[in-house]
C-alpha cells in the first residue's frame, strides 16, 4: 500500500497493518503531482537544471535502501545517498574529509551545510535531473539547510512504514558485523531516527508530499507498492 498520507496518527512505525487500497483512484492524483512543474527556487543549481527530486526516509531495517535500488533500475533515477557521500569524501583525504572524520571521531554531528554541499556536488556532475535522496533530511536542520542551498524543495517524500519489531529483525538478521547491530543500540537508533525523523516527516504530509509506504512483506510486494507512485508519471510522458 501506498497513500499520500493526509494525517500523522500512527505515521512513525505503525504496528497496525492497514489493507490495500485500490490503487487506481490514486493515478489521476498522482499523474497530476508528480508531472508537474519542478520547483524552481533561488539557488543555483536549481536554475541550471529542470530537478526533479525525491527524499527517501525510513528506519534501519526498514528496506529503503533496497527500494532505492529498485527505483533506480526500472525509472532511471540517481541514488544519492548522504552517509555514502561523507564516507567517500573521507576515503578521498580531502581536507573536508579530514574535517569530517575529526567530527565523527569527537562524536559531533556534520554540519547540514557540509552535507548538502556534498549532495550539490554531485548533483551538479549528474546529466540526470531525477534525485533519490537516501536517508536525507536527518532533521529540520538538515531540511532547511538543503531547500535554502539546492534552491529547490523535494518533489516529493517516500516513508518506508514498518514496526520497530521488524526492523529490529531484520538488523539482527543482515549479519554485517557492524557493532551497533546489536538490540539495545538498534532501539537507541530507532528512538533518535523517530524523533529527529518526526519534524520532518509532519512538514512534508502537511505540504501534501508525503508518501506513506507499506514496508512489510517481500522485496518485490513492497516494489509494486512503490512502482505506482512512479509509474504514474512515467506513463504520462
Amino acid at each position: 500500500m501506498w497513500r499520500r498520507a493526509t494525517s500523522l496518527s500512527s505515521l512513525i512505525f505503525s504496528s497496525s497493518r492497514r489493507p490495500l487500497r485500490d490503487q487506481g483512484a490514486y493515478s489521476l492524483k498522482a499523474w497530476e503531482f508528480f508531472c508537474a512543474e519542478p520547483f524552481k527556487g533561488e539557488g543555483c543549481l536549481s536554475k541550471e537544471k529542470n530537478l526533479f527530486i525525491t527524499f527517501v526516509l525510513g528506519g534501519p531495517g526498514s528496506g529503503k535502501g533496497t527500494q532505492c535500488a529498485k527505483i533506480v533500475e526500472n525509472f532511471g533515477y540517481t541514488h544519492l545517498s548522504a552517509g555514502e557521500l561523507l564516507r567517500q569524501e573521507i576515503a578521498s583525504n580531502s581536507e573536508d574529509g579530514a574535517v569530517i572524520l575529526d567530527m565523527i571521531k569527537e562524536g559531533k554531528i556534520v554540519p547540514s551545510e557540509m552535507t548538502v554541499k556534498l549532495l550539490k556536488k554531485e548533483m551538479e556532475s549528474c546529466d540526470n535531473g531525477k534525485f533519490l535522496i537516501d536517508g536525507f533530511p536527518r532533521n529540520e536542520e538538515n531540511r532547511i539547510a538543503f531547500e535554502q542551498i539546492i534552491g529547490a524543495e523535494p518533489n516529493s517524500v517516500l516513508f518506508f512504514d514498518c514496526p520497530e519489531e521488524e526492523m529490529i529483525k531484520r538488523v539482527l538478521n543482515r549479519n554485517e558485523g557492524r557493532v551497533d547491530d546489536n538490540i539495545d543500540t538498534i532501539r537507541k537508533r530507532l528512538k533518535v531516527f523517530a524523533a529527529s525523523h518526526y519534524p520532518v516527516i509532519e512538514y512534508y504530509s502537511k505540504k501534501g508530499k508525503l508518501y506513506k509506504i507499506d514496508a512489510i512483506g517481500t522485496e518485490d510486494e513492497i516494489f509494486e507498492r512503490v512502482r505506482p507512485v512512479f509509474a504514474a508519471c512515467k506513463g504520462a510522458h
